[in-house]
């Protein structure tokens, strides 16, 4: 969908392919940055693409070999372009470019080829060797007896991300973050190196792979001068050549123990540079580069490397800074044990954003709101720091206008007009009070292991956030800030998270599965435990379809508030069993019925499931890339929107990568 804005018209979808549409995201006030800021935020947008294929090999260990062969294939003059087989191809090849490998990214479960292994190994030699020239015939050959299999095997290495109960979650992962290591082993390593430390324990395992051989059990470290060393390298150098443009010495600060972090690997360094990243607020760039969230370790423990580069969105900040300014508020009042709450709220920053770049584990699908960091040690002796990403935010909605499925899942017209009006604004302050209070809310007890949860703590830590953004935004405080117009507003974020717990995030799902990934988890969890609970929301037929109906929208906060608390406790005590118990009866199983109506009712809709992002490209001068800019080209540096998505993913092959 196209719109103008200020006469520009902005084209924010590129293309659509499987379950995926390709959107852009534009960035307003970036020609007013200054010289020096333009630099700083080339640089840093060079060092988060060098991360690219660190997300590949940690999601599986064969995904750069695959990509590598499925290029070449794709881009070979010599292919026939026509045939039924390439365009197959071309299909599994972009889901692999969405997904960082052969996984879908929400499902796990292993991409299935349309093409077929005699095509792939008649293709493929002779398209490797004109496209890889610096590998032999015998190293081609191998690589594709090496990776047929994966890719065309169905039991091989057939999910990214195991969390079913009762299996050894590493062993049946197909995550490159664990070799010849059972879960047991793995769970008794890390406990050992935390039994040594009685508070503000790094976060072990983080940066490394845990590898089994003849020597034992041991860390590969990704550093600069270990695993992923060539291409943490160019990150540290394009690092370092934005620390002469930084906007502050704090700045230059973070750069340099970013990079000493990259140099030694020490987790204890890390801490130290999240703590002095948190601390830096006054700048009008900011970013984020390492290995940061834990969703693709089954076991909660390894970071996937992810980047953003951003820059403050100044009106959308005044909302965001309204909310933190009362954080104590918020915790102070909030429905939990008071052992549970912190006495002092500290370090609350809170800011929305626009993206300038995407890498790693945000790109090309990312989040719209962050908070970090994720120790929560230092959550509770320094504070976090908070974005929503309105840029992002803001394609999201253009792209969802008139789509039509408000009309076919919401209950009544009445409700439907209630969504229009209160939506965009209550789900933009749902994500902030997610954002920037919920995640940095309440407190651990003394000696309880953040880690207790394992792979259920993912999930728990989600829906304690969303809970707590559900009770606020219910709450008078909110109209009383001006963050919303009247007290009925918060109805339709209650109406539409409901629908969407128990009813439109099956959309995503293949019939037959059960729900995995830990977002949906949770929304699942906090709209089943409210329906089973009460009678404030039910599940109705009306004219054939199933609906959504909220019968007591005070009732349902009464509900939310009880489930936080809960929550909160679980987490600050470390309940495992009780975690455990909640997320398998209400956030996993899928009724199948209901899931073929809803499949069916939003097939009709045409509409894809999942959106992905194009970066925009940093030009200075013309149209294409030019050499690195200086002092005296900075002026000319400006963004440009007009790759498309097979574009910038082969061009990104071709220029971010370790060999």
């Amino acid at each position: 969908m196209d719109v103008k804005k200020d006469g520009e018209e902005l084209m924010y979808v590129d293309e659509r392919f499987a379950d995926v549409q390709i959107l852009r995201y534009y960035v307003r006030g970036y020609d007013d940055l200054t010289d020096e800021q333009k630099l700083y935020t080339y640089y840093l947008a060079d060092a988060m693409k060098w991360g690219r294929d660190i997300i590949y090999d940690q999601n599986c260990k064969y995904n750069l070999k695959i990509r590598t062969a499925l290029e070449a294939i794709y881009t070979d003059g010599h292919t026939d372009r026509d045939s039924g087989e390439y365009k197959a191809l071309e299909l599994y090849l972009k889901q692999v470019w969405f997904a960082n490998g052969i996984h879908h990214h929400y499902s796990m479960d292993k991409f299935v080829p349309g093409f077929s292994e005699g095509y792939f190994r008649r293709v493929a030699p002779a398209a490797c060797r004109r496209m890889l020239p610096h590998l032999g015939a015998d190293e081609i050959d191998a690589m594709i007896d090496e990776i047929s299999p994966v890719i065309f095997d169905p039991q091989m290495m057939a999910k990214r991300v195991n969390k079913a109960p009762g299996c050894d979650l590493v062993a049946t992962s197909a995550c490159n973050y664990y070799d010849g290591v059972k879960q047991e082993e793995a769970e008794r390593f890390y406990a050992e190196k935390k039994a040594s430390w009685t508070k503000n324990a790094p976060s072990f395992g983080l940066n490394s792979r845990l590898v089994k051989d003849e020597n034992g059990i041991h860390e590969e470290v990704w550093g600069r001068h270990g695993k992923y060393g060539k291409l943490i390298d160019k990150i540290c150098i394009n690092l370092e050549k934005a620390r002469q443009y930084a906007e502050n010495n704090r700045q230059r600060k973070v750069i340099d123990l970013l990079v000493k972090y990259y140099e030694t690997g020490d987790l204890s360094v890390f801490d130290d540079y999240s703590i002095e990243w948190l601390k830096e607020t006054e700048g009008k760039i900011d970013f984020i580069n390492g290995f940061i969230e834990v969703y693709g370790d089954p076991l909660g423990l390894k970071g996937s490397w992810e980047g953003l580069l951003e820059m403050v969105d100044e009106e959308a900040t005044k909302r965001c800074q309204k909310i933190s300014d009362n954080a104590q508020w918020f915790e102070d009042h909030s429905p939990v044990d008071e052992r549970f709450r912190k006495a002092e709220v500290k370090g609350v920053v809170a800011k929305a954003v626009q993206a300038l770049a995407l890498g790693g584990d945000e790109y090309p699908s990312t989040a719209i709101g962050i908070n970090l960091p994720n120790a929560d040690w230092i959550r509770a002796q320094h504070g976090s720091k908070s974005v929503t990403i309105s840029n992002i935010t803001e394609a999201y909605n253009v792209a969802a206008r008139g789509n039509g499925m408000l009309e076919e899942f919401v209950c009544d017209e009445l409700t439907v007009k209630m969504i229009r009006r209160y939506g965009d604004r209550c789900d933009e302050l749902h994500t902030d009070l997610h954002e920037c209070l919920g995640h940095g809310s309440g407190q651990l007890l003394p000696g309880t292991d953040p880690d207790a949860l394992k792979a259920y703590g993912n999930t728990i830590e989600e829906a304690r956030a969303d809970l707590f953004a559900l009770y606020y935004i219910a709450d008078e405080k909110l109209v009383e800030l001006g963050l919303l117009e009247d007290r009925e507003a918060y109805k339709s974020n209650y109406y539409t998270y409901m629908m969407n717990g128990l009813m439109t995030q099956l959309v995503r799902i293949k019939p037959g599965c059960q729900i995995e990934e830990a977002h949906m988890r949770n929304r699942a969890l906090i709209a089943r435990w409210c329906m089973a609970n009460g009678d404030a929301v039910r599940m109705v037929k009306r004219d054939g379809k199933t609906v959504v109906v909220v019968n007591d929208y005070e009732g349902l906060r009464q509900q939310i508030a009880q489930l936080l608390a809960e929550m909160q406790r679980i987490k600050s005590e470390g309940d495992y069993d009780a975690a455990k118990a909640l997320v398998e009866e209400y956030g996993v199983k899928i009724d199948p019925q209901l899931h073929e109506e809803v499949l069916d009712r939003y097939h009709r809709l045409d509409i894809a499931p999942y959106k992905g992002f194009l970066n925009p490209d940093f030009i200075v001068g013309g149209d294409t890339r030019q050499e690195e800019p200086t002092l005296k080209t900075a002026k000319d540096i400006r963004l440009s929107y007009k790759t498309t998505f097979v574009e910038q993913m082969l061009e990104y092959s071709r220029r971010y990568n370790g060999n």
